[in-house]
C-alpha cells in the first residue's frame, strides 16, 4: 500500500478527490501538488457478491486492482479467485470491511436486496467509496441512512442503474426539459415482469457444503433451506430477501421521468394488487405516486404497473410490454430505454430536437471510478438515486398497508397510517444492524 507521510492511500484518494475542495480552499495545506493521487492510479477495490449481476459489475471495474472478493458461495467465490488470483477472499463482509480498512479505497456491492444496505453502511464508514446495485436497499430508511452517510463523508458512491449511461436517456431528458410536450403533470411507467407468487416450501434441506446459509440469511430472520427457493436467482420474489418486481426494475424505468422532471419525494403513495400475501410479492402491482410542485414545475401524478396489471394502451397510443408515458399540456412522449416517439404524430412530425446539452457518459462504472479518484460528480450518486429507491420501495410499503399513505418524507413517516411504520423500517438479526 502506497504510503504518503502517516496518511494511507485511500485516505489521499478521499483527500484529493472527493475533498479536492478543502485543497483550493487552503484548508488543507500539509501536502503538495506533486504528491497529489494521480487520476491514473489504480483504486484497490472489493467485490462483494461476484456472480450474476455482480459478475457484471466486476466486469465493469476490472481495470482497477481488484484486491478482495467476498461470497457465501464458495463456488461462486473460487470461480472469481481464478481470475483474481492475488486477490484476498472473505465469506463475511463484516470481517472483510475490518480487516480491510485502510487497504481498500472502494466497494462494490453486488448482492441481494437486504444485504445491499448493511454490506454498504459498514463500508461508508470505514471510509470506502461504494457502488450498489439498485434498489439501493431493502427499506426506506435504510435509503436514507446510506444517502446521508456518503454525504457527511464526503465519499463518491453510484447506484447500478446503468441504463442511465445510455445515450437515449439523455436525449429524453433533453426534450422533456425543453418543453417539446409542455408542462408534464403526469406520468406512466410499466414493466411486464413478474417477481412474484408461490409459498414457503415445508421442511427443509441441507444446505451444500458450498454455501453458508447463515451468511447468506444475513440480517434476515432465520428460516430453512431449500435448494432453488430463494438461492440462486429467486430471493427476488420474498418479502424478507428482496422488493418484488417494482424492486428489481422501477429504479431503472422510474430513472427517467425522476431525472427528467426533477422529481425527489412523493406525498401520497397507493398501491393495488392481489391480496396481500405475507411471504412472497406480487404478480401483479399498481402504485400511484403524487409529487408536489418542484421549482415551477406542475405536481405529477406517476403511476407504476408491472406484471400482468401492465396496460395495453395509455392515453388512446397502444403501448408495448415496457415502457415511461410522458403527457404533457402540449403533447406526449413515449420512451424506452432505446428510443422515443412524440404525440400526436402529425403534430410532431417535423419536430427537431434541442442540440445535446447533457455530456455522453464515460460509462455508468467508469463515472464511479473517475468520481473516487478525482472528486468528480456521478449522475446516480446516492443523493439522486436515494430518494429515487426510497420512492420506488415506498411502494411495496403502500402496498402491504393497503393505504393511501400520507407521506411525511423529512421524517419517513405515513402520518394516516402507523402501521406502515414496520415496513418503512425493520429489525436486524443480532450483529447485522442497520442504525
Amino acid at each position: 500500500m502506497t504510503q504518503h507521510g502517516n496518511v494511507n492511500r485511500r485516505d489521499f484518494l478521499r483527500i484529493t478527490g472527493a475533498g479536492a475542495a478543502f485543497l483550493s480552499s487552503g484548508v488543507w495545506s500539509g501536502l503538495s501538488a506533486a504528491e497529489s493521487a494521480s487520476p491514473n492510479e489504480k483504486l484497490n477495490i472489493a467485490c462483494v457478491g461476484t456472480a450474476n449481476r455482480a459478475q457484471a459489475d466486476i466486469e465493469g471495474v476490472k481495470g482497477e486492482n481488484i484486491v478482495v472478493l467476498c461470497d457465501v458461495d464458495k463456488n461462486y467465490l473460487d470461480r472469481a479467485a481464478a481470475r483474481f488470483p492475488n486477490a484476498r477472499t472473505y465469506a463475511d463482509y463484516r470481517e472483510m470491511i475490518d480487516k480491510e480498512a485502510g487497504k481498500v479505497d472502494a466497494v462494490v456491492v453486488g448482492t441481494a436486496d437486504h444485504h445491499h444496505a448493511p454490506a454498504s453502511i459498514r463500508a461508508i464508514r470505514a471510509g470506502m467509496h461504494v457502488y450498489c446495485e439498485k434498489p439501493l436497499t431493502h427499506t426506506v430508511f435504510e435509503s436514507r441512512l446510506l444517502a446521508e452517510e456518503a454525504k457527511k463523508r464526503g465519499l463518491a458512491t453510484q447506484l447500478g442503474t446503468q441504463i442511465h449511461a445510455g445515450e437515449n436517456y439523455r436525449r429524453v431528458v433533453e426534450v422533456i426539459q425543453s418543453g417539446a410536450i409542455g408542462k408534464v403533470n403526469e406520468v406512466h411507467v410499466w414493466v411486464g415482469k413478474a417477481w412474484g407468487g408461490g409459498e414457503r416450501p415445508e421442511g427443509s434441506q441441507e444446505p451444500p457444503a458450498t454455501l453458508d446459509w447463515d451468511l447468506w440469511l444475513g440480517p434476515a430472520p432465520e428460516r430453512p433451506f431449500w435448494p432453488g427457493v430463494y438461492h440462486p436467482a429467486n430471493w427476488r420474489r420474498w418479502w424478507d430477501f428482496g422488493t418484488g418486481t417494482l424492486g428489481d426494475m422501477a429504479c431503472h424505468y422510474m430513472d427517467l421521468p425522476f431525472w427528467a422532471l426533477n422529481l425527489r419525494h412523493p406525498v401520497t403513495c397507493q398501491a393495488e394488487g392481489p391480496e396481500v400475501h405475507p411471504e412472497t410479492c406480487p404478480l401483479g402491482l399498481i402504485v400511484r405516486y403524487e409529487f408536489p410542485e418542484r421549482e415551477g414545475l406542475p405536481p405529477v401524478q406517476l403511476t407504476w404497473y408491472d406484471g400482468n396489471l401492465i396496460p395495453k394502451e395509455i392515453a388512446g397510443q397502444r403501448v408495448p410490454g415496457s415502457g415511461v408515458m410522458f403527457i404533457g399540456e402540449e403533447g406526449m412522449m413515449f420512451a424506452d430505454y432505446g428510443s422515443y416517439r412524440l404525440f400526436p404524430a402529425e403534430k410532431f412530425a417535423d419536430f427537431k430536437p434541442p442540440a445535446p446539452s447533457i455530456a455522453p457518459s464515460i460509462g455508468h462504472h467508469a463515472e464511479w471510478i473517475k468520481a473516487c479518484k478525482d472528486g468528480s460528480p456521478t449522475t446516480c450518486n446516492f443523493d439522486y438515486s436515494g430518494p429515487l429507491s426510497e420512492a420506488v420501495i415506498l411502494g411495496t410499503v403502500a402496498y402491504r398497508t393497503g393505504e393511501r399513505l400520507q407521506w411525511d418524507a423529512k421524517n419517513l413517516k405515513a402520518t394516516n397510517c402507523p402501521a406502515a411504520d414496520k415496513y418503512v423500517n425493520k429489525p436486524y438479526r443480532a450483529g447485522w444492524e442497520v442504525a
